[in-house]
């Protein structure tokens, strides 16, 4: 049973934008539910990619017809008016994300004011695809936001200390993208689920686009065999459903 955090819908049909040389291949959501056919997938989250930038057509579309507890991560311009905002939230968006790592995102000055009218509006949180080697100045910015989560485990072991030192102050962390890391991932499970068991959250990163390696079935596994239960459901699934679904 899995609730996946991190995956991304590239559909015939709507707009898609080069980012550094580099086009995705379409993934439906009939190729995401195919390949994960022999989990109990109870939901998941929808996350914009750089080759997105502000579309929101797309998710919409992929939205309705993953169904109930599927919700979205869209990139959007700090400038994006209330109304706007509250219609995407009615469509199951939940977060916004600045995209570091690849671009077509908002610029990160802007994350702290946006970050408090969204979570105020809406109740959204923020995500960032950042190196966790950037990490380090943005500290102070970070913990002053109402809530934020980090993807891919920060992709880099020089700057994992900084992310662990914001997941121990409640910062959450996706543990996705296994084949993207540079250094193990067992022992990065099982020293964050240590500094704070709430912390992270299991996704795909389907269809693993840009990555060495793209999600294998051995991920599910590793994360079982690390953490065992109850470690195991919270971050397959519990920790996840707390941040996108149990809402005030």
């Amino acid at each position: 049973m899995i609730f996946d955090s991190h995956f991304h819908i590239i559909s015939p049909g709507f707009p898609l934008y080069p980012n550094q040389g580099f086009t995705p291949n379409f993934f439906t959501t009939a190729d995401y539910l195919s390949r994960l056919k022999g989990y109990d997938l109870i939901g998941g989250s929808v996350v914009s990619g750089s080759f997105q930038k502000q579309d929101h057509t797309y998710l919409k579309d992929a939205l309705a017809k993953l169904g109930k507890n599927f919700v979205g991560v869209i990139q959007l311009l700090a400038d994006t008016d209330d109304e706007t905002i509250l219609a995407l939230n009615a469509i199951g968006v939940r977060a916004v994300r600045f995209n570091l790592k690849r671009g077509g995102s908002e610029e990160i000055t802007k994350i702290k004011k946006f970050a408090r009218r969204i979570y105020e509006l809406a109740n959204w949180h923020v995500e960032l695809y950042v190196d966790s080697t950037q990490l380090e100045p943005l500290v102070p910015t970070l913990l002053a936001l109402p809530c934020v989560s980090i993807d891919h485990f920060g992709l880099s072991k020089s700057g994992l200390r900084f992310l662990l030192s914001l997941a121990e102050k409640g910062v959450k962390v996706k543990a996705t993208g296994f084949g993207r890391l540079d250094f193990d991932p067992a022992t990065a499970i099982t020293d964050f689920y240590k500094a704070n068991p709430s912390c992270l959250m299991f996704g795909t990163d389907l269809p693993s686009t840009r990555a060495p390696r793209p999600f294998r079935d051995e991920d599910v596994t590793l994360i079982k065999e690390t953490l065992g239960e109850p470690g195991a459901s919270k971050v397959l699934r519990k920790n996840a459903l707390a941040l996108y679904l149990h809402r005030k």
